[in-house]
């Protein structure tokens, strides 16, 4: 099945919303500038990026050695994409020299036959190509042309895409089952999806074939990882690892271990897994391959159903930054790497042009409302790497099996993926909120602002009004350029359990209008239609399934899109000693002064006791409590006051 919806494009799309604007004007006038002086080396008491640094000296502009990881080259790229969408929907002349500098100097490192990557024309000039299980080329070089494809679309100038498609008409001469050339495939999935978008913007068909050809020769037997891994001697490329039999390339780690349209549950390291699945969607809506298709279903299904987090986090644990096996959830020595998340939002946003279908767009705004933007902190200077739903800041202190998770953002990370990901996602959100075919305009997430579309030849103007996520009423108004008959579809939330419709002041019963997920009108649109939907958003307790024991006893709570927390902060310690009593009813309010403004949830609950305990570590059962308010507060905001306790399941009674 191709694909037959299509987003509308960043530039049609204004967002003028109470909650969503502040994070636009964030990432253009903070996060951005920040950002670059990150990448230059400039943040006090931060971890270098060596990123432009490195640049200069490939280019012959400085001497020095290589600094920071094999993949440092991405983070620029990345920044470069979060830029070009940044200038797409705002023009801004100093922004943009910037990039054009930047653009530059990857066109002086570029190598005369058009290879691009800092570590190797630095550190390791003859030893191009021949770890491509752990070396990133060609990850960097994907990030490279997403990044291109976005500055292209955004300013019309070409001397970056020319760049990078000189750089994949290269990778194109090296690999592929023809004789002389590498039957291989990276390590680390990204330049799949990458070569989609360069084939998009510039209609050259040998881009999507490559593409293929990637995600086709992955898995197959002889595997070549492992004859990748001989012929190198058994030498690993990370430090620490023993040469010989110890350092067998794991096959799951990468998704190598099978041929992709075989693979049935999600397996390793959770970002390459769901950059591969983008990257499967993506080739699956350009060719109609049914196979592809039905693997990204199954694999879609068994991420959802059986392993990620109430939050949109994916990846259970940090030895390998992967998923572990089905229901296998820990909320203390979680991974769900903020990345991975930003993957699995690009995965549901594919799948979502291939089939209308809410499962994908409900994903897309859990993981965007609660870990993703709940990665930043809110002054968009910190950042959270790792995304976890329970902390004790002692034991991550003192733990090494929990030192990954942290209870304040950093700065900035030596390997800083994450945060230029945060940039890109979020000022591409425009993106996001509509899907269009020839007959229908599908409204996939409710952000106030304008929009312009086209459906069957004729202009559409869409003015969307919210003050979502605190509130589920919202207000749409259609203004096509003529009377057009055409199908609106409004998603009805996974969460929401009674919403109404009106159009014009008359009610609209949604039982006979439902269809995967969406509840779809068709009639003769004209201008001044008035559509107001109202979704109902009610405090829920949520449990979790029998088989996820972590969350054995206790309950979440949610209260539309948004996972809530308690914090130390707000709640006597040890959270783990709280138990929410499930009878009586929480109740929410907006509190104005809280970090800018949000909607908390208060209620009873009861306290373990602790002052008649002695010196014992464990005694004969006599359960002690008194009453206590608790206090909790949206998980994507917090950490932003002091470093404490956190805890997103809590006891119940």
């Amino acid at each position: 099945m191709k694909s037959t919806y299509r987003v509308l494009p960043l530039r049609n799309v204004r967002i003028e919303d109470q909650f969503w604007s502040k994070y636009g004007e964030l990432i253009r006038d903070v996060v951005i500038p920040y950002q670059w002086d990150a990448l230059n080396d400039r943040i006090a008491d931060a971890e270098p990026s060596y990123a432009i640094r490195n640049f200069r000296i490939a280019a012959g502009q400085e001497v020095g050695q290589f600094g920071g990881f094999v993949f440092q080259d991405s983070d620029l790229a990345k920044w470069l994409e979060a830029v070009a969408y940044s200038l797409t929907t705002l023009k801004d002349p100093s922004l943009e020299r910037i990039a054009d500098e930047a653009i530059d100097l990857i066109a002086d490192a570029q190598q005369e036959d058009g290879y691009i990557n800092t570590y190797f024309t630095i550190k390791a000039p003859d030893k191009r190509w021949s770890n491509l299980a752990d070396c990133h080329e060609l990850y960097v070089a994907g990030h490279m042309i997403e990044a291109a494809v976005a500055y292209y679309e955004a300013t019309g100038k070409r001397k970056f895409l020319d760049v990078v498609s000189c750089f994949a008409d290269y990778i194109d001469t090296v690999f592929g089952i023809e004789d002389g050339k590498i039957k291989g495939y990276d390590g680390h999935q990204e330049i799949e999806l990458a070569l989609v978008k360069l084939y998009k913007v510039t209609g050259q068909e040998k881009y999507l074939r490559l593409s293929q050809y990637f995600l086709d020769q992955r898995g197959q037997e002889p595997n070549f990882f492992v004859e990748e891994w001989e012929a190198r001697g058994q030498i690993p490329f990370w430090p620490g690892q023993s040469v010989g039999p110890a350092s067998r390339p794991n096959l799951k780690y990468n998704q190598s271990y099978t041929p992709v349209r075989e693979q049935k549950e999600a397996h390793g390291h959770a970002v390459r897994a769901v950059y591969m699945y983008t990257a499967m969607a993506d080739v699956a809506a350009q060719t109609g391959d049914e196979g592809l298709l039905q693997a990204c279903r199954t694999l879609w299904d068994n991420i959802v159903d059986k392993q990620m987090y109430i939050t949109g986090g994916i990846g259970s644990t940090h030895h390998g930054e992967a998923f572990t096996f089905d229901y296998d959830l820990p909320n203390d020595t979680i991974y769900a790497e903020t990345c991975a998340s930003i993957g699995l939002i690009f995965f549901a946003q594919r799948m979502l042009q291939i089939e209308s279908n809410s499962k994908y767009a409900d994903v897309i705004e859990r993981a965007l409302y609660n870990n993703v933007i709940g990665s930043m902190s809110l002054d968009g200077k910190h950042y959270f790497y790792v995304n976890p739903l329970e902390v004790w800041p002692k034991a991550s202190e003192g733990n090494p099996g929990k030192h990954h998770v942290k209870s304040v953002r950093q700065k900035w990370f030596g390997c800083s993926c994450c945060p230029p990901n945060v940039a890109r996602l979020v000022a591409s959100l425009g993106e996001y909120i509509y899907s269009v075919s020839d007959t229908e305009l599908v409204v996939n997430q409710y952000i106030g602002g304008v929009a312009s579309a086209t459906i069957g030849g004729q202009n559409l103007e869409i003015r969307q009004e919210t003050n979502y996520p605190w509130d589920g009423r919202i207000k749409i108004e259609l203004t096509p350029e003529n009377e057009h008959t055409f199908t609106l579809g409004l998603r009805i939330p996974d969460w929401c359990q009674h919403a109404t419709l009106r159009i014009n002041d008359e009610e609209c019963p949604l039982s006979d209008i439902m269809r995967d997920g969406y509840a779809r009108v068709e009639r003769t649109w004209k201008a001044g239609d008035i559509v107001q939907l109202d979704l109902a958003m009610d405090v829920q307790l949520i449990q979790s399934h029998p088989q996820l024991r972590v969350n054995a006893g206790k309950v979440a709570i949610q209260r539309g899109p948004l996972v809530y927390c308690v914090e130390e902060f707000d709640n006597d310690a040890p959270l783990a000693s709280i138990t929410v009593l499930t009878d009586q009813p929480l109740s929410a309010r907006f509190d104005s002064d809280l970090l800018g403004g949000m909607m908390i949830i208060e209620g009873d609950a009861l306290l373990d006791e602790q002052g008649d305990w002695g010196n014992e570590l464990y005694r004969p059962l006599k359960t002690v409590t008194r009453p206590v308010k608790l206090r909790a507060i949206p998980y994507n905001s917090w950490g932003n006051r002091e470093a404490g306790e956190m805890s997103v399941w809590i006891r119940r009674k």
